[in-house]
């Protein structure tokens, strides 16, 4: 099977906040992140990623919703590990969910959760959300006790945190993607599917493809930022191509 993309628009919606925030009903409120969606399948995209997230710094509820049941792909939810989140995913019944951490001072997600800190917890929000037939993933960074503390969760999906390996250069790219391997080999080992995310881009992707036993990548950003320059179907399309060269199973 080759590998998935799914699209993350939620800077679709940041741009429409930056001007639209204090007036959600204008009826020149724009981008729309449902369009960016569509020009996303039409471009290849498997599935469509969005965060609702406490602040609503971006995607709104009523944008989730919308997505939801206008647009046919399956949607990934990213959500905190919170009462608020957790009855919105069970009112959305999204396809699957991403727990990720969550704070008001980060300008995006910054690390993975800590599956190993916060055991507890996290399996409570993961046995809620799979009883309502939704599927999960724990967005962790590469270490190898945070892929042994996620597989104990019961969780089905883990999401690889690549931001490390994003931000490096030189020496420290290839360490980080050596430990981004070694995590990839343990949560396939654990028989949970293995999807990464965050920071990866048209220029470090060729790279990174060396990690083995990828199921998904989740890419919103860089596809965003594309876009500007050769529109949102086209920047989707020109990632699936980069994608086609990993090898499969």
């Amino acid at each position: 099977m080759s590998l998935l993309l799914g699209v993350n628009v939620d800077h679709v919606a940041t741009l429409r906040q930056s001007r639209y925030a204090l007036l959600p009903d204008s009826p020149n409120a724009e981008p729309s992140p449902l369009e960016a969606c569509q020009a996303a399948k039409a471009g290849g995209a498997d599935s469509i990623t969005i965060h609702v997230r406490g602040d609503r710094r971006h995607m709104q509820e009523r944008d989730a919703f919308e997505i939801r049941e206008k647009c046919s792909l399956p949607l990934n939810l990213e959500m905190g590990n919170t009462p608020e989140m957790l009855a919105l995913a069970l009112k959305l019944k999204p396809d699957f969910v991403c727990m990720v951490p969550e704070t008001r001072e980060e300008v995006t997600t910054e690390g993975g959760l800590d599956v190993a800190e916060f055991f507890e917890e996290t399996r409570a929000t993961v046995t809620a959300l799979q009883e309502a037939g939704i599927r999960i993933s724990l967005f962790i960074d590469p270490d190898l006790p945070q892929v042994e503390a996620a597989s104990k969760t019961g969780a089905e999906m883990i999401e690889l945190h690549t931001g490390a390996f994003a931000n490096a250069d030189g020496e420290g790219k290839i360490a980080e993607l050596t430990r981004i391997k070694e995590a990839a080999i343990a949560g396939h080992g654990a028989n949970l599917q293995v999807n990464a995310g965050h920071g990866l881009n048209y220029e470090n992707l060729t790279q990174f493809l060396e990690v083995p036993h990828l199921t998904e990548l989740n890419i919103g950003h860089s596809i965003v930022a594309r876009s500007i320059l050769v529109g949102f179907e086209s920047a989707v399309r020109e990632m699936r191509a980069l994608m086609g060269r990993y090898p499969e199973a």
